[in-house]
């Protein structure tokens, strides 16, 4: 059920990392959906009108990466904000889409918390 309320999608297939991202957007009053691959991020991204900002790591299973995701996401979805985070890969400003965020883990949950709320707002 979907109600009137922004959701942020996480994806990460590292559980704890996806506890920890989790935790940092619920602390912040928004509400989290978890994809562990970006296929099934895709799926809920088609599912669903309430995602208001994407959460992906880079380095994912399957065949498409979080930097993947986030050219399909800037795409298909140009209203949805997106943060990219990776703690192995280094990202330059060109590897994320327009208006992209990226944080080298391990990241600053403050400044995490700050990003997403300003692309949620």
């Amino acid at each position: 059920m979907q109600s009137s309320e922004k959701r942020v999608l996480v994806v990460e297939d590292e559980p704890l990392l996806m506890m920890m991202a989790v935790d940092i957007v619920e602390g912040i009053g928004l509400e989290t959906i978890e994809a562990t691959d970006a296929q099934d991020a895709i799926m809920i991204l088609e599912a669903r009108t309430d995602i208001a900002v994407v959460l992906t790591d880079v380095e994912m299973p399957g065949t498409m990466n979080g930097l993947m995701l986030a050219a399909s996401v800037r795409k298909g979805w140009p209203l949805i904000g997106i943060i990219v985070v990776s703690g192995r890969v280094t990202i330059g400003a060109a590897d994320i889409p327009d208006d992209g965020v990226f944080f080298p883990k391990p990241y600053n949950a403050e400044a995490l918390a700050t990003a997403v709320r300003g692309l949620a707002a």
